[in-house]
């Protein structure tokens, strides 16, 4: 298995044994933000933190920072309270959809595919790809923090692009959802989506840049990405699989209708115990040795606040087609649901 890959599906093992300096920083953070809400409490436990501290290199200050960005936007926002009915018209065509396999690591899966894109509204396609992240999270295992993305390119054109989508689902993603991709597979672009993916680039962390693999139907060595990641027997067929079952809109509404009603239980102080971080013991030599390499104060991956994107999902923005960015001709998303 590739080391990129390998590094990625074992994250989580890193997570669940913390050095000493590590609880220690989320303890802090803990600290800081002082008092919360029912809900913020439930958001903020000790695996939650420790996203938010990995997003910024362990840097206390600024992953508190950026986690009170986060409590505020979700008391606005209120992510966990979108239901099905209500976005239910942009997932018509399938754009956006959790499979109903996980990759072998256990990592839910959310398959995209930015030329079924629907929608002419910015704030509708954000909305919906919120919904589907807050799905793909309670769908985890209790071992698991990362979602898979598997992006398909099939029939995507010029017209798909648009550089607000992207930049738009970018934050999201980075700022909103820190540390929750753990790979995002990009599945036969065009070679039009050179030029659009060098200026994509910037609106990401290295991290995330590190993250998006470029596969080929037609490559055997970027096919070994998939094969090493999925159960080829259960991977849909567009992504090289042998299941071709397809996306069936009246089976998958009922799915998220069952998932709608166990959201409430998924926001209790029960269900949230299954996610905290164990006390600290003695683990492996390789896991101690994976915890403390994971924590680099240094780290290139970074980004100072000024960089940051500051658009927000309330915000309405028009749709403009652009050749080299993100995807939508006013009405058609792209990789917006690329990072």
């Amino acid at each position: 298995m590739s080391d990129s890959i390998k590094k990625s599906a074992s994250n989580e093992c890193e997570k669940l044994f913390p050095s000493e300096e590590q609880l220690a920083k989320i303890n802090e953070v803990r600290k800081l933000l002082g008092p919360l809400s029912d809900r913020s409490s439930i958001y903020c436990s000790d695996a939650s933190i420790s996203r938010y501290l990995t997003a910024r290199n362990w840097n206390v200050k600024k992953a508190t920072k950026m986690l009170k960005e986060t409590l505020k936007w979700r008391a606005e926002y209120k992510p966990e309270e979108i239901r099905w009915n209500e976005i239910a018209h942009e997932a018509e065509t399938g754009k956006i959809y959790r499979s109903n396999y996980v990759d072998k690591y256990g990592r839910t899966v959310l398959v995209m595919r930015p030329a079924y894109q629907n929608s002419k509204s910015t704030k509708g396609q954000i909305r919906y790809l919120v919904y589907c992240m807050e799905n793909a999270i309670s769908n985890l295992p209790p071992d698991q923090e990362q979602m898979v993305w598997l992006i398909d390119f099939q029939g995507f054109n010029l017209s798909h692009i648009s550089v607000k989508v992207t930049r738009e689902t970018a934050h999201v993603l980075q700022d909103r959802y820190p540390e929750r991709l753990g790979v995002a597979i990009l599945y036969n672009p065009p070679k039009f989506f050179e030029p659009f993916w060098t200026v994509v680039k910037p609106f990401l962390e290295a991290k995330t840049q590190n993250k998006v693999k470029f596969v080929y139907s037609d490559d055997p060595n970027s096919k070994k990405i998939v094969e090493e990641l999925f159960d080829m027997d259960k991977l849909e067929s567009a992504f090289g699989g042998n299941d071709n079952s397809g996306f069936n809109i009246n089976k998958y509404a009922e799915r998220m209708r069952e998932d709608d009603k166990r959201m409430p239980s998924f926001w209790t102080k029960e269900k949230e115990k299954e996610k905290e971080i164990p006390p600290l013991v003695d683990p492996e030599p390789a896991l101690t040795s994976a915890a403390s390499n994971s924590l680099n104060l240094n780290s290139d991956s970074d980004t100072s606040d000024n960089d940051k994107i500051v658009a927000s999902p309330s915000d309405e923005i028009d749709s403009e087609a652009v050749p080299t960015n993100e995807i939508t001709d006013g009405s058609k998303t792209v990789v917006g649901e690329v990072h």
